[in-house]
């Protein structure tokens, strides 16, 4: 597509292109590559599932405290720079990770890699393409939130060969994944990534210039639209789309921290068949992301969201059945496949929409420091449902009480969701206040 400002290429599909492969790798390797590696990881450093899980788990308790800090920081030095710092700490740590010799090392290691996928992960390539996408944002942030998606379906399946080989294992897997990293990722995050299309003399969307003459101010730094953070703060609406958004990762997060134990030590499954299963979930939350992404586009955000948070409910319920007349979870494939299809695309379609709805109900004007907030406290949710979930594992010695928590805890998502108003947006001298058309 090219801009009809200059007839060139438009540079904003470069920026996506360089943002997708960076989210794939950082989503991918700090949180599903090492979930999915779970059962490896018990029987090298003979830990339980409660023990492995503090790994991504508190992981997770790092982006609590961070991630707001790196809202500031992304609105004050603008995400290009917060971008590169968050990438390198991601390759470095990732360097280290194939030589931990002990579940303590280990541990260590993702608390460092926190910091980095708090720089380099998803509120920073929201901000940054928001900047040069407004049209089409839903379907570009949808697309974004799907590579998340891809690196839980395409990295495990990748280094597969490799982690059941006993000649090679799940270090030379993730060393392999870490040199695709360094080319694929922190390359394309130095030499591709521009701020906004202002840096290269084009508009968002690669749209032309409009011939309505401009104020100084405007001309200086466009405005961005939306609420001030203070009006946000005061609003109800900030506080019930933080806990829907903290109980959907508490859910995402106990199912996908904890499924590939539960195929292969609960389910009965081969350890091939397993990441099989578990890589679908985020096949179909692919389509799921990318699906309600676009139809986001044509309806009002707030309500797909409300149908994804129900689908992610209905899918949390079909792992469950009634044997001797009594609860207890499936083993049977088909009905385990149905359990994927269905919580997958409602996790793809949550993920994506907990982006865009904060967009919809506070504009960009602090948008940075919103998502960080926002993006904070569900990382608390998906450390809990991570950290509770594998304990309770251990403690009862089945998953039937944890997943049985994790279908209430989606319920509360979505009776908070159903509660989501946007706020209209503030006028400013130099701007007319926009009203959210949702």
């Amino acid at each position: 597509m090219s801009s009809p400002a200059t007839g060139k290429f438009f540079y904003g599909w470069y920026v996506l292109a360089a943002c997708l492969l960076i989210y794939l790798f950082t989503n991918g390797m700090t949180i599903f590559v090492p979930q999915n590696l779970f059962p490896r990881f018990m029987e090298t450093f003979s830990a339980t599932e409660g023990q492995v899980s503090l790994t991504t788990g508190l992981m997770f308790g790092v982006t609590i405290f961070l991630a707001p800090f790196a809202g500031y920081l992304i609105d004050r030095f603008g995400p290009l720079r917060i971008i590169r710092i968050g990438i390198t700490i991601l390759a470095i740590c990732f360097t280290l990770y194939p030589f931990t010799q002990s579940i303590r090392q280990l541990i260590l290691l993702h608390i460092c890699l926190g910091f980095g996928l708090v720089l380099g992960g998803l509120v920073v390539n929201v901000v940054l393409l928001s900047n040069w996408f407004v049209r089409y944002r839903g379907a570009v942030i949808g697309l974004l939130t799907a590579m998340s998606s891809l690196g839980g379906l395409l990295l495990p399946n990748l280094i597969s060969p490799l982690v059941n080989d006993p000649s090679y294992g799940w270090r030379w897997g993730f060393g392999a994944l870490t040199v695709a990293f360094w080319l694929l990722a922190v390359v394309p995050g130095f030499w591709v990534l521009k701020t906004c299309p202002a840096d290269v003399g084009q508009q968002p969307d690669g749209a032309a210039p409009t011939d309505t003459p401009k104020t100084t101010t405007e001309t200086a730094q466009p405005v961005p639209d939306g609420v001030s953070f203070q009006t946000a703060i005061r609003s109800p609406t900030i506080y019930v789309l933080a806990i829907s958004s903290a109980c959907l990762w508490y859910t995402f997060q106990a199912i996908n921290s904890q499924i590939q134990i539960f195929l292969e030590f609960e389910a009965g499954l081969t350890p091939q068949s397993a990441t099989r299963l578990y890589s679908s979930i985020f096949g179909f939350s692919i389509a799921g992301k990318f699906l309600f992404g676009v139809i986001s586009d044509r309806y009002p955000k707030r309500y797909v969201m409300r149908v994804t948070s129900l689908l992610l409910l209905v899918g949390s319920l079909t792992i469950f059945t009634i044997q001797d007349g009594a609860l207890a979870l499936t083993g049977h494939t088909t009905q385990l496949m149905i359990f994927a299809l269905l919580f997958g695309l409602g996790y793809g379609g949550s993920f994506t929409m907990i982006q865009l709805v904060c967009v919809e109900s506070f504009g960009q004007r602090a948008l940075g420091k919103l998502l960080g907030i926002i993006i904070g406290i569900d990382s608390a949710g998906g450390a809990l449902g991570t950290i509770l979930t594998g304990q309770l594992k251990t403690a009862t010695g089945s998953y039937l009480m944890p997943f049985g928590i994790v279908s209430i805890v989606a319920f509360i998502a979505l009776i908070n969701v159903m509660l989501i108003r946007p706020l209209p947006a503030e006028s400013r001298i130099g701007q007319a206040p926009e009203t959210d058309a949702g």
